[in-house]
């Protein structure tokens, strides 16, 4: 019995995360944390074989139908960046942009975010910084 449970169990698992990954795509945008978890389905940071991992932040505000309204704009990104890792982040970050919108917002979350800039960061840094190295400075975009 118990084998049959745990194959209930798995079963209902995977069907459950099945249902979840898809409907994160595809679920109305309500509340301001709806439009992070949203964006953070469409993020796909590029591999470590073309950049290193960094943090980068962009201001981005949407009008009533979910579309971007003017032009994002990168306002951080991590001070040990290179030149490549800031390009090769900054066009991830436009494609996940692009992968995201029109946001599916709720008629509610339309009207209160239309026009209302949102700062999002996009980690890729999985440790810390060695606590023994000097402090690095912010590199404002």
């Amino acid at each position: 019995m118990a084998r049959r449970g745990d194959r209930l169990l798995f079963a209902a698992a995977a069907l459950l995360l099945g249902i979840t990954g898809a409907a994160a795509e595809d679920a109305p945008v309500n509340t301001i944390q709806d439009v992070f978890q949203h964006l953070r389905t469409c993020w796909k940071p590029p591999p470590p074989s073309k950049a290193r991992p960094i943090d980068i932040t962009v201001v981005v505000s949407f009008n009533r139908a979910g579309n971007i309204l003017g032009h994002p704009r990168i306002t951080y990104e991590s001070a040990e960046a290179s030149d490549n890792d800031r390009l090769q982040y900054r066009i991830a970050v436009m494609e996940a942009l692009q992968r995201c919108t029109p946001m599916p917002f709720t008629d509610a979350m339309a009207g209160a975010a239309a026009g209302r800039p949102f700062a999002i960061q996009f980690r890729n840094r999985k440790t810390s910084p060695d606590k023994t190295s000097p402090p690095t400075q912010e590199r404002r975009a």
